[in-house]
């Protein structure tokens, strides 16, 4: 079994944002970090937990999957599997067909102390994406 945590930073609302994802698979952790472009805290949780399942697509297809994530609003949508804001509804069909890839996917909210380095991962990379030097 893969654990991947997920956390993401916004600044503003909206406002650029990134996603912070560690993947541990034994006693291995890898770390990702993904500029989102101009979300707000929200759609950019929504956004991390989608790229952590990509990630994993791509590196342990057949792995059974446990995510990880302080983004209670995220975990409810995904479990209940329903959501009635229409911006969720997009990120909520994205990953329900990526799980397809994986023979098994759980949630688990988890509160913020446990997710210190997911949050770090994602600060850092919406400090480097941020920075006046490499906007476009």
């Amino acid at each position: 079994m893969i654990e991947v945590y997920t956390d993401a930073a916004a600044s503003g609302d909206p406002g650029p944002s990134a996603a912070g994802v560690i993947i541990k698979q034994g006693a291995t952790l890898i770390e990702h970090s993904f500029y989102l472009n101009e979300r707000n805290n929200h759609e950019a949780e929504f956004l991390a937990v989608i790229k952590a399942l990509e990630v994993c697509r791509q590196d342990f297809p057949e792995e059974i999957i446990s995510i990880r994530s302080d983004a209670k609003i995220v975990i409810d949508t995904i479990e209940k599997g329903y959501t009635k804001n229409e911006k969720f509804s997009f990120f909520l069909k994205t990953i329900q067909e990526l799980e397809k890839s994986f023979p098994y996917v759980f949630y688990k909210w988890i509160p913020e102390k446990q997710n210190k380095n997911a949050d770090r991962i994602a600060r850092a990379a919406l400090l480097k994406y941020t920075k006046p030097e490499n906007r476009w």
